[in-house]
């Protein structure tokens, strides 16, 4: 594994920082579900261990119904999360490569 401090200063750190600590607590939050989408990427980035399993088979859909319940424009905060997650992981993964450090 990476160590985390690789995704200091990268956009939507705190949400996939937070999204990481609640899926590995198991915990069924947007943030979980978020990082979820992510999830193989971030294995292969070493930012996630192989062996933690996922919120949901479809976590996509499952965050847009969390986002519908919480109300609000569920439409538009769904597309602002997934821009942001793309976000990190392109930073991320420019970061790596810049280290060194094997993403794929």
């Amino acid at each position: 594994m990476i160590p985390m401090d690789v995704m200091t200063g990268l956009p939507g750190e705190e949400l996939v920082r937070r999204g990481l600590a609640d899926l590995q607590a198991r915990r069924r939050s947007i943030h979980a579900l978020l990082v979820s989408i992510a999830r193989t990427r971030l294995i292969r980035a070493g930012l996630l261990a192989e062996s933690t399993m996922a919120i949901d088979d479809e976590p996509e859909r499952e965050l847009y119904r969390q986002l519908l319940a919480e109300g609000g424009d569920a439409y538009s905060r769904y597309n602002a999360l997934v821009r942001e997650l793309i976000s990190f992981e392109l930073a991320l993964d420019q970061r790596l490569r810049k280290s060194g450090s094997p993403t794929e």
